[in-house]
């Protein structure tokens, strides 16, 4: 939805239309469960969180002002605040799940589906050894796919800073990687 648009459904949402504000619901709920899940790694932790957001947005909503940013960087403020108290709350430890939980799926090939999933474990590991802010510009950039202006407004810096915020994360996790055995040319090869 473009800006005009979106900017009607808010002052209709304000005005206290349940209508508008499922309307901006539908429009930006798979966005914010995507950022939340990638941070959480944790499907119905992720579902819950994205609930709280958009709790939240409607309590808040008669004080939200269009300061000419989209309404999605102020859920992706909301979001990135749950997260963190999430965090906060569990001691920054990751949840681990239960072997016996893992479904084993029986495949002709079976090494590649295996070598993904060791990779996406790393992977995981990795990003969360990262700050939260080198988690969350990567988040921003490369799963959301903002652009580096959009990100800087959603982050509340400017461009520069984020550039340079993004380098140092992306430097970061690369080294994770390597120290973990990851191959980082093939593993990007195995992106594209």
């Amino acid at each position: 939805m473009d800006r005009a648009e979106e900017r009607q459904w808010i002052r209709r949402a304000q005005a206290g239309s349940q209508d508008a504000f499922a309307h901006l619901y539908r429009a930006h709920v798979q966005a914010i469960y995507r950022y939340i899940a990638v941070r959480v790694s944790d499907p119905l932790l992720a579902e819950d969180l994205t609930g709280d957001v958009f709790i939240r947005a409607l309590k808040s909503m008669a004080h939200y002002q269009d300061a000419g940013h989209p309404f999605l960087a102020w859920l992706y403020r909301i979001a990135h605040a749950r997260v963190v108290d999430h965090y906060r709350r569990q001691g920054r430890r990751p949840v681990e799940s239960d072997v016996e939980d893992q479904p084993i799926a029986v495949e002709h090939d079976m090494d590649s589906p295996m070598l993904r999933q060791q990779v996406g474990d790393v992977l995981r590991e990795a990003m969360q050894s990262l700050t939260e802010e080198q988690q969350q510009v990567l988040t921003l950039r490369f799963i959301e796919g903002l652009k580096l202006e959009d990100a800087a407004l959603v982050m509340g810096k400017n461009s520069n800073a984020i550039k340079q915020l993004q380098h140092r994360a992306l430097r970061a996790l690369a080294g994770r990687l390597q120290r973990a055995g990851v191959d980082i040319e093939s593993f990007l090869a195995g992106l594209s």
